[in-house]
């Protein structure tokens, strides 16, 4: 079968591409798979692809920022999508033209404004599967009617958390739309587990408002003044480093307290902790925990939507504590920081756990929603006609197959949808 992913950028840092390069990795051991990758900035992707995995750009930012199509508007990418300014008329031209040649089985994009493209312009006979990498409670309303008008397209939406699920179900109703909760999956470590002696905590993450590193750093301030051997290590980049380092300095932890940087893959970072944090307001799936426990560590993790309530189980594998409580925090570090017995069970519980999240389960999932789609198209498609968001008609193919799979044919009603859809009117 010939995969292709629809990503945002493959040579980035980030959940949503290391969890696509997963998946793909996995898939590449019985399918033909790609990853067309809408921008490239740089000559090597930072998270290496598996050789099996073709990778494709469409736009070279390294030689193409200042194309003239790149500074006008893009016109079929949403304007209520989170990347919008980031996309132009070249990159709705070369993503239009990537799908219209696509000869592939299956295309999967991983974003919402991909989705939309993917939906709208999807290649004739090939199942059109959306990811959601956030929630739909994380868009903003004229978003959510973008995907309501366009979604319905799509043969499948894939969620990474059952709640995120429901939520599209009952707030978004796409009537003939597979939907599905996809965990994001991480491979089994290539190094031995932790083994719960080392005195560090480990965190990881973007460092932005929404992780609350802060608050963690706040917490972890009574953990080094009972403990002054334990060191707090933070991965990750962002706008707010420089407010963490003054928060650290204010709070004298320079000596236990360490931002150290963007680094990829964690791997080798997990393993050299005995306890994971994670501390975020808001969390679409969890990647960061479900990478610390398949190296062993136990994670105290804030208990927000959606994502860490569906991965720890509280008390066997990890901790789960009220979003924005500093002292609870700090109380499931020090219970774990003062018992090394529980530590180390949690740490065995955890890499039994995370397993349900290795590759094999979660592509052997992903491999079974597409046979089923597959055998569904070829009995029941014919008569999903009427389902289709204004200015896409359904085409028939060979073998009776009728596939939701172009635009209408004047330019001017194409014009007219993607107006509409670029402001999230009407």
């Amino acid at each position: 079968m010939r995969i292709r992913f629809l990503l945002h950028n493959a040579y980035g840092i980030g959940g949503t591409i290391t969890t696509t390069l997963n998946l793909a990795q996995a898939l590449a051991d019985r399918h033909e798979v790609e990853i067309v990758s809408v921008f490239r900035h740089r000559q090597r992707p930072n998270l290496t692809p598996d050789p099996r995995v073709r990778l494709r750009p469409l736009v070279d930012l390294r030689h193409e920022k200042d194309d003239p199509r790149h500074r006008a508007p893009a016109r079929v990418f949403p304007a209520s999508e989170y990347r919008y300014r980031q996309y132009s008329a070249l990159t709705d031209s070369r993503i239009g033209e990537a799908l219209a040649e696509d000869t592939a089985d299956v295309v999967i994009g991983t974003r919402p404004g991909l989705n939309v493209h993917l939906a709208l312009q999807g290649p004739r006979g090939a199942l059109r599967i959306g990811q959601e990498h956030l929630t739909l409670d994380n868009h903003p309303p004229a978003l959510r009617r973008v995907l309501r008008r366009t979604y319905p397209a799509l043969d499948a939406l894939t969620t990474v958390t059952h709640a995120d699920s429901r939520a599209y179900r009952r707030k978004l109703r796409l009537p003939g739309v597979r939907l599905e909760a996809l965990p994001n999956s991480v491979p089994e470590p290539a190094l031995p587990v932790a083994d719960g002696s080392a005195r560090t905590v480990v965190a990881a993450g973007r460092l932005v408002p929404v992780k609350r590193f802060d608050l963690l750093i706040t917490a972890f301030a009574r953990v080094a003044e009972r403990h002054p051997q334990w060191r707090l290590r933070i991965y990750g980049k962002g706008e707010e480093h420089g407010r963490l380092r003054a928060l650290i300095d204010s709070l004298g932890l320079c000596e236990n307290v360490l931002l150290m940087g963007a680094t990829a893959p964690m791997e080798a970072e997990w393993v050299k902790g005995s306890i994971a944090a994670a501390t975020s307001n808001f969390e679409p799936f969890g990647m960061t925990i479900v990478e610390a426990m398949r190296c062993g560590l136990p994670v105290v993790s804030t208990d927000c939507p959606y994502g860490p309530g569906e991965i720890i189980q509280d008390g066997v594998d990890g901790r789960l504590v009220p979003v924005g409580d500093a002292d609870a925090l700090a109380d499931a570090l020090l219970a774990l920081v003062e018992d090394d017995e529980l530590r180390r069970r949690m740490g065995t519980a955890a890499v039994r756990a995370a397993r349900r999240f290795a590759p094999g389960p979660v592509v052997g999932q992903a491999e079974r929603l597409i046979e089923e789609l597959m055998d569904s198209a070829r009995t029941t498609r014919p008569a999903k006609a009427t389902r289709r968001p204004p200015g896409v008609r359904h085409r028939v193919v060979s073998g009776g197959y009728a596939a939701k799979d172009t635009l209408h044919a004047t330019a001017s009603a194409a014009l007219r949808t993607v107006r509409g859809i670029r402001g999230g009117h009407r």
